[in-house]
């Protein structure tokens, strides 16, 4: 059964601000602190979800909470960002609304947060499957590039978006997502050229110097020290918390996965640098004849490298900086620009550079997400842009004036969309309509952009005018028709009654908008709205060889030469801001308001004065008062009664008629007056909050009732339970007991009984036995009366034997003692002469006779690795042999190698080889001795599994082995089928047979492998190869001492005889597309009974861990 819960329940302070009573702004700041104590950062204001930044992460944006949100009503739950985008994802799905949700707040407040949380919800509850899941991964990872391009630090937020961004995510009919389209509204271009003390420019610089390699850098003509940049605020270039290089990496792989190719990546690289560059320019003043000054490059290093980055010419873009063209009609007029001029000109064409290359980025992601197919899809808009701003120290310019105008007409259209939707659901459940009082702010927008008589028209009107143009003479107009407007205050208006107003500035005006009074200082209106970029500079700027730079200035074509001024910022923000308007008007609003609790960026620190600021500018409390102008509260019937049905006896337990009537019997029972609630066709609408804290209070007191009635209940049961468990337990004990006693009698007469039975056999076998040996006594004494007998006649029988042969013995021993007398009597006249000669010679070839003889008989094996060899008898033998073993091993191994055939042969050359590659190099070396090198371990032509690989094959497969390639990633292996070809080595899928990569042989370079035992090896591809686009393979094998030989061997014959280079080491580097990892060896314990295991660090480096030899 599901619980049923409410925002009521357990509610700290009060969730939605309609209900809070009594209304005042100290009430609803306390309100707001109460909660955020308690780490409650969301609160309601109806459908409004107000979000407090936590500067801290918190528990609650885990996937169970997702789940628990989930496909639940908008008030079911405490208030989070997780309801409102699933009420608005619900909408579009079920009801076919377009929905758009507006997140705003001042920087620092959680904006780009809030868009982020919004988008990771909605693609965590829409569909999945693979199309589905790389649309969702390039939305979310569009964010890290604009991010990065887009965004930078600033006093309050250390990640502040420096523009506007409207997404429109487009869903099929399913509600699954497929694609999407990107606004970008008001770049803070003049970031690039300048930042406040204490702020730094765009992230992209300091990623690009922290986290690009040095090959990169060495390309981009550009050094890591932030020092060498003019455009580089330096007092705070490195930001807490903040890894640039990291974040390098992160940018390089969102732009991957959105879909930018690696030249496009490359290109934008180089802008990037070429804006560093251009800072770096600067100009000396160089006199000339007719008494002007004319501006010149001091040291043209840095500008002949930005040219040699963007492949313009030199001389070109040298000249655009000392001269100005003004084309009329009819003519051309060139002018010198002095010092100021051209470092203006500079500014100039790095913040265009800067702010279209941004605005290219954002046109070339849309190509990328944008949907596919061409029919109407469902639309959720997400629009993340900058808040009201008010600095307090008057310094609010040009950009704070559009940013201003921007809230004015956000407020606008929130005013207008909320109480139109509240009169929609009063119509629609025939509840009485009174009109709501409240504040139209159109004349303020009015004010500003009125085509005849509005600020805007006046500010491009002063701007288009001839003649001397100053942002006085700007001021000076506004104070002659806006004088009597009641929102415009001057010092130097028509209006007398602030003439002595000491607050306001002479340079300033002073607008009061929705959120209070804004001073705005006119110093620099002119040149901003201007946002002037001379002709010059823009067909210099065509005239690169550079690819992109061609689409960022279309206008420098000369084919195609406007003489029109181009629109100025105000008009072209006019027009953005018109564009979104007519947008948000055709869907259904969701808003998120931002508010930040202090300035210190802290967690758990609440500021008064700052969140009261924000309260007004936000317009939160005026928010409230229209919500609860008519009805504070509503509610469906079926949930109204489901939760106050206890306090009525006639709706308790259950109610079984229609929900409505069972509502009506509920409120006359509890004698609520008739003025404090209205039935509607659906729900119930409740006008004041203390009426539904009333409700509240007494279902709080008759819960507690009936919590007593349950606990009495369950005591009873329980006990009941208890006293039935030992009844039943009783008996079984006696069953059990009774059992046992039986058990054991009969136990005791068996046992009685085979004892009785034991006793009898016994004595019967016993009789037997007796009898047995009786018999058996009476045979063995014959047999040994006969053995004696024929014993006796034996020995006789010996003795005679024995007598007869040393008669024979005597004889023999006699004759041969006469035939030694006659020989010495015959040899004695010989002996005295030849004697010693003789006997020597006589003895020497008995022993010689005697050693062969015994070489002969005691020969070792005839296998060629036999060490064995007799010993040598005789000391005068030792030369003969040394030779003799030597001739011996020499003979055996000519007699074994007469009997190899080609192919072992070929065998034996490659172990030898592999001896001289690995022995006493490899830990894995010896235990490969003794296995045979056979080649083709899948029999990949008999195999008919791996027949349409073999075909692919057009020559002969020299080893065909399984292989593990290991995934940079996570250090994990994936199983690969590796073939060796006389001129190619290929890898393939195991399970479909697809060539993955084909490596020509004299692509490959060296390769790398560890001092210890394992399989681990890496094939490193020269530079500027075709294969080596996809980076090195890091591969394993059980066969790695046969691979690494027949590669070797093939390779030489590949690349005309230069062997290749096979590096033993235990640490390496791994090239990965752009990315160098380290391969490192440790040895270290095996992980479930396995061997060798790889695993990622970190982006950098791969650790295999070897299991110990010892």
């Amino acid at each position: 059964m599901e619980v049923k819960t409410s925002l009521l329940d357990n509610m700290i302070g009060v969730g939605d601000m309609v209900l809070l009573e009594p209304l005042t702004e100290d009430s609803f700041i306390e309100n707001l602190r109460n909660r955020f104590d308690h780490n409650e950062i969301y609160t309601y204001i109806g459908s409004v979800v107000i979000s407090m930044n936590p500067y801290r992460s918190l528990p609650i944006f885990t996937p169970e909470k997702v789940e628990e949100y989930r496909n639940r009503n908008f008030y079911e739950l405490s208030p989070h960002i997780y309801a409102l985008a699933d009420e608005a994802y619900r909408s579009l799905r079920d009801q076919d609304k377009d929905q758009c949700i507006l997140i705003t707040g001042e920087s620092g407040a959680g904006k780009t947060e809030a868009s982020k949380l919004v988008m990771s919800y909605v693609a965590a509850v829409c569909g999945k499957g693979q199309e589905v899941n790389k649309v969702k991964e390039q939305l979310l990872q569009s964010n890290p590039v604009l991010e990065a391009f887009g965004n930078a630090k600033t006093v309050r937020n250390d990640n502040s978006s420096r523009f506007g961004k409207y997404m429109d995510i487009e869903f099929d009919f399913k509600g699954d997502p497929v694609g999407g389209v990107i606004s970008n509204y008001l770049l803070e271009k003049s970031r690039v050229v300048k930042q406040p003390r204490g702020e730094r420019n765009f992230h992209i610089f300091y990623q690009l110097l922290s986290g690009a390699s040095d090959d990169t850098l060495r390309k981009l003509k550009l050094d890591r020290d932030f020092s060498k940049y003019n455009y580089l605020s330096l007092d705070s270039a490195n930001v807490n918390g903040l890894d640039d290089a990291a974040n390098f990496r992160t940018v390089r792989n969102a732009m991957q996965i959105v879909g930018f190719m690696e030249d496009e990546v490359q290109s934008v690289l180089e802008l990037v640098a070429a804006v560093l560059k251009l800072g770096n320019i600067e100009f000396k003043p160089e006199s000339r004849s007719n008494g002007y000054d004319e501006s010149r490059v001091k040291d043209k290093n840095d500008l002949k490298e930005m040219c040699e980055l963007l492949g313009i010419e030199q001389s070109v873009l040298e000249r655009a900086f000392s001269y100005r063209t003004v084309e009329a009609k009819l003519e051309k007029v060139s002018t010198t620009l002095n010092v100021s001029q051209a470092y203006y000109a500079r500014d100039a064409l790095a913040k265009n550079l800067y702010s279209r290359l941004f605005s290219w980025l954002v046109t070339r992601i849309n190509e990328s997400i944008k949907a596919q197919s061409k029919t109407r899809h469902k639309v959720m808009g997400v629009l993340d842009i900058y808040g009201f701003e008010i600095f307090e120290d008057g310094d609010n310019s040009f950009e704070q004036f559009i940013i201003n105008y921007c809230n004015e007409k956000l407020q606008q259209i929130f005013i207008e969309l909320t109480l139109r939707e509240e009169q929609e659901e009063y119509i629609r459940e025939d509840i009485e309509w009174t009109n709501i009082e409240y504040f139209n702010n159109a004349v303020i927008c009015d004010l500003i952009e009125n085509n005849q008589n509005g600020i805007l028209a006046m500010l491009d009107e002063e701007c288009l005018r001839p003649g001397t143009v100053t942002d006085i003479t700007f001021l000076d107009k506004l104070n002659t028709v806006c004088a009597e407007h009641q929102h415009f205050e001057s010092r130097l208006s028509k209006n007398s009654k602030f003439l002595t107003d000491h607050s306001l500035p002479h340079s300033c005006f002073r607008i009061q908008h929705y959120a209070g009074k804004v001073l705005y200082r006119v110093e620099g209106f002119m040149d901003k709205n201007n946002d002037l970029l001379y002709r010059d500079l823009s067909q210099a700027m065509y005239k690169a060889n550079h690819k992109l730079i061609k689409q960022l200035f279309p206008e420098g074509n000369p084919a195609k030469v406007n003489l029109k001024r181009p629109p100025t910022a105000g008009f072209q923000f006019k027009h953005s801001v018109g564009t979104l308007m007519r947008n948000l008007q055709t869907k259904n609003p969701n808003y998120i308001r931002c508010v930040k609790p202090n300035d210190k960026k802290a967690p758990r620190i609440f500021t008064d004065s700052l969140v009261r600021h924000q309260v007004a500018y936000l317009g939160l409390m005026e928010n409230v008062r229209v919500r609860r102008a008519g009805y504070a509260y509503r509610q469906a019937y079926e949930p109204c009664l489901e939760r106050y049905k206890m306090l009525c006896k006639q709706t308790w337990p259950h109610w079984k008629g229609p929900t409505r009537e069972g509502v009506e019997v509920l409120m006359a029972d509890l004698q609520v007056s008739t003025e404090e609630f209205a039935y509607g066709n659906s729900k119930i609408f409740i006008r004041n909050p203390r009426t539904l804290f009333s409700l509240e209070e007494k279902r709080r007191g008759c819960l507690e009732n009936l919590a007593a009635l349950i606990q009495k209940i369950y005591r009873g049961w329980k006990c009941r339970t208890h006293f039935l468990l030992l009844k039943r337990s009783q008996v079984v004990v006696a069953a059990w007991y009774r059992r046992y006693a039986q058990q054991k009698k009969y136990t005791q007469i068996k046992s009685a009984t085979i004892m009785v039975q034991s006793y009898s056999r016994g004595w019967k076998a016993r009789k037997i036995l007796r009898e047995l040996k009786h018999q058996k006594r009476c045979e063995e004494a014959a047999t040994t009366i006969a053995a004696y007998w024929h014993g006796t006649q034996a020995r006789r029988e010996l003795k005679r034997l024995k007598k007869e042969a040393r008669r024979r013995h005597a004889v023999a021993v006699i004759w041969a003692y006469w035939l030694g007398l006659k020989v010495r009597r015959e040899y004695r006249k010989f002996f005295r002469a030849n004697a010693g000669r003789k006997i020597y010679s006589f003895i020497m070839q008995r022993l010689m006779q005697k050693y062969f003889l015994g070489l002969k008989r005691d020969l070792p094996s005839m296998s060629p690795i036999g060490g064995s060899w007799p010993t040598r008898p005789y000391r005068f033998l030792d030369t003969a042999h040394t030779e003799l073993r030597s001739i011996f091993h020499h003979w055996r191994c000519k007699k074994y190698r007469s009997r190899f055939t080609d192919e072992r042969k070929a065998v034996f050359e490659e172990k030898l080889q592999a001896s001289e590659i690995f022995k006493d190099k490899k830990a894995l070396y010896p235990s490969s001795v003794g296995q045979p090198f056979r080649g083709d371990y899948l029999e990949i032509s008999k195999n008919p599994k791996y027949q349409k690989l073999s075909s692919a094959m057009d020559e002969k497969v020299l080893l065909a082995d399984m292989v593990n390639k290991i995934n940079r990633a996570n250090g994990k292996g994936t199983a690969r089928i590796f073939l060796l070809t006389k001129n190619n080595f290929v890898l393939a899928d195991q399970k479909t047979g697809q060539v993955k990569a084909s490596v020509p042989l004299p692509d490959l370079a060296s390769i790398s492998v560890s001092t210890q035992n394992d399989g681990f090896f890496a094939l490193k591809l020269k530079e500027g190869s075709a294969g080596a686009t996809k980076g090195d393979f890091l591969l394993s094998s059980e066969h790695l001492i046969e691979i690494i030989t027949k590669l070797r061997r093939t390779g030489a014959t590949a690349v005309n005889h230069n062997h290749l280079d096979i590096d033993i080491s235990d640490e390496f580097l791994v090239q990965f597309k752009q990315d160098k990892v380290c391969v490192k060896f440790v040895q270290g314990a095996p992980k479930n009974g396995n061997g060798a295991s790889c695993k990622r660090k970190n982006n950098r480096l791969l650790e295999v861990s070897v299991p110990s030899t010892a």
